[in-house]
């Protein structure tokens, strides 16, 4: 959610660290603050802004020289936005500035204690506890003393922390909430993502949960909260800079709506083995033995991805023809579930650091299941913990509201429906007719895309909705599902999905004029089931907006998609309603890449 950025070198600090802020802005935040020192400083100087980084770059004084510092974008969880709650956060003599993504759970006992001390807070945060802690120490250097700190921390961090007295140094801890290093010519940074980095370093080193590091201007180390030090050699950073610019579109959702031909070319690159009429998932390790011991699929995910998820089950059940379901990740940690040694668990997250996620695979591996992991980033948490996964190739995904990455995946599950369906019962038929529909996707992604005009005039016929209903059966049910959460996401406009068997059940006791239906009506065998929908909503005077294979004579309107095979046909379906969200948006004037109260990477419960 937050974000984090540090620097330790020569350079002038305060213009790196606010670039650097300004590249996290996609995460989500209502406030940022920086901090700043050097070897000859006598202390420190730190200034925060609620609002915008914009804001507090011009609250910035010209005078505000360092040559380290660090830096932050707060999402609030302790303490509404204001300047007084932004990070960093400075200890009672100004010697200890810290800055914290993560909640710590046991924030309330810890600042009565140090209330009972005499230790006067500023702000209403969880962080401050953190900081007058590791004041207080009495070890002799910053390392032992944000060790010692962090043992009576219950809850999940990532941190970075400057000392007055240790100013050679920047001290960064992990637990649950990413810590990146990136590694320069005699410079260090630090970062929550590595989008901060990538314009000076594509040298990473990524900690894990439980570890610790120092980085100094020519050098790093790393060690856990126990003190024993860790092997952690730097990686390279697929993506450059330029892959996280706007590329002359005028958001970055627009930008990434329009990369999904060219994204969905990439996960599907190198896979394919037309000679089996199957694909190549390198990174599965899971082999026909072992392949065809699986009995079920349980496919774990939080929001966006656990719409792609229910896409995959559907897949995996109809080519596999495995028992497959998905839920949510954050309830499946929390319900005691049975864990079966016969279930292939499939955790699927676009950052690799969702925390719900990342806690379900931990539960996981702790008894003993078999996990894959299906991300977009590589090297990230939920990556490393997995036994095995496939990587979804999206690229890099700015904006807060997911639209290549959810088509990317459901894409990868479709790769690896196919593949366990060659394993098991799937004919060389089906495997070529499977294979011949992921090729068309693209071609038939950019025909969908060249509709914009249209949907854009739709668009503005539903931006003064109040609220709308989407409805689909079976292979339609997961797309309305996520077409409904864009549209709220985005445009703040109130959205429902249900199934459109479930109608009779409830759901037509809403229907009037101005409750618009947008339907999902693939041409398969339940074709006639849906018109009927259709008809029940038109009998009762609902206006309906259909997406279809072919105009729907019960529709108001119809926007027209390229026909696939049945399994792959979902994939399609969700991509105009990506444009629909993006231009009801742009016609309310929403800030489209950030919407209000949201975050990208969600690192807490």
């Amino acid at each position: 959610m937050c974000g984090i950025v540090g620097y330790i070198g020569k350079r002038d600090v305060a213009p790196l660290l606010l670039e650097g802020l300004q590249r996290l802005e996609y995460r989500g935040y209502d406030s940022a603050g920086i901090a700043v020192t050097s070897p000859k400083a006598a202390g420190l100087k730190m200034v925060k802004a609620k609002g915008r980084v914009r804001d507090l770059e011009a609250k910035v004084p010209a005078r505000f020289k360092g040559t380290t510092g660090i830096a932050h974008t707060r999402w609030a969880t302790h303490g509404a936005p204001s300047d007084e709650n932004a990070h960093p956060h400075l200890s009672e003599d100004n010697k200890v500035a810290l800055v914290h993504n993560g909640i710590i759970d046991n924030a309330s006992e810890l600042r009565a204690k140090l209330t009972a001390d005499g230790v006067e807070f500023h702000s209403e945060t969880d962080t401050e506890v953190l900081t007058h802690l590791i004041a207080r120490s009495q070890a002799d250097t910053l390392e032992e003393k944000v060790r010692e700190a962090l043992r009576h921390i219950e809850g999940t961090y990532g941190i970075a922390v400057l000392h007055a007295d240790f100013n050679d140094r920047i001290v960064v801890a992990r637990n649950g909430s990413p810590v990146v290093l990136g590694i320069g010519e005699k410079e260090m940074f630090v970062a929550s993502d590595v989008a901060a980095l990538v314009s000076h370093t594509r040298q990473v080193v990524t900690l894990d949960d439980g570890e610790m590091a120092t980085i100094k201007a020519d050098d790093y180390r790393t060690y856990t909260t126990e003190g024993s030090r860790t092997t952690a050699s730097p990686t390279t950073v697929e993506w450059e800079a330029e892959s996280y610019d706007m590329g002359g579109h005028d958001t970055y959702m627009h930008k990434e709506i329009f990369e999904q031909p060219d994204a969905v070319d990439r996960v599907l690159r190198g896979r394919i083995d037309d000679r089996f009429s199957t694909v190549h998932l390198g990174g599965l390790n899971l082999d026909a033995h072992d392949a065809r011991k699986v009995r079920r699929v349980k496919i774990l995910g939080c929001g966006t991805s656990y719409h792609a998820g229910m896409i995959g089950a559907q897949m995996i059940e109809e080519l596999a023809r495995i028992p497959a379901d998905a839920e949510p990740a954050s309830e499946f940690r929390y319900r005691n579930p049975v864990v079966d040694p016969d279930t292939l668990y499939v955790a699927v997250s676009q950052s690799g650091e969702t925390y719900d996620v990342l806690a379900a695979v931990q539960e996981l591996k702790r008894k003993g299941a078999r996990v894959l992991g299906v991300v977009n980033v590589v090297g990230s948490a939920i990556a490393r913990e997995a036994d095995a996964g496939v990587y979804v190739h999206a690229g890099p995904e700015v904006c807060v509201v997911s639209t290549k990455c959810f088509t990317n995946t459901t894409v990868a599950f479709g790769l690896l429906a196919l593949h366990l369906g060659r394993i098991r019962d799937l004919s060389v038929s089906d495997g070529k007719r499977i294979i011949e529909g992921l090729r068309k996707l693209p071609g038939q992604i950019s025909e969908i895309l060249k509709q914009e005009d249209e949907i854009k005039k739709i668009a503005k016929q539903y931006a003064d909705a109040r609220s709308m209903l989407f409805i689909g059966r079976v292979r339609g049910y997961p797309v309305a599902r996520e077409a409904s959460l864009k549209l709220k996401e985005v445009s703040y406009i109130h959205a429902e999905a249900y199934p459109a068997s479930e109608l009779k059940h409830g759901p037509l006791a809403l229907i009037e004029p101005a409750l618009p239906t947008v339907a999902i009506v693939p041409d398969d065998d339940l074709l006639e089931k849906n018109r009927a929908a259709l008809e029940e909503i038109k009998a009762r005077s609902g206006k309906i907006l259909a997406v279809a294979h072919q105009e729907q004579e019960k529709a108001d309107q119809t926007i027209l998609v390229p026909k696939n095979e049945n399994e792959l046909d979902p994939i399609l379906m969700g991509i105009p309603l990506q444009l629909l969200a993006y231009h009801t948006a742009l016609a309310l004037g929403r800030d489209i890449d950030k919407p209000r109260n949201l975050a990208k990477s969600v690192t807490v419960e």
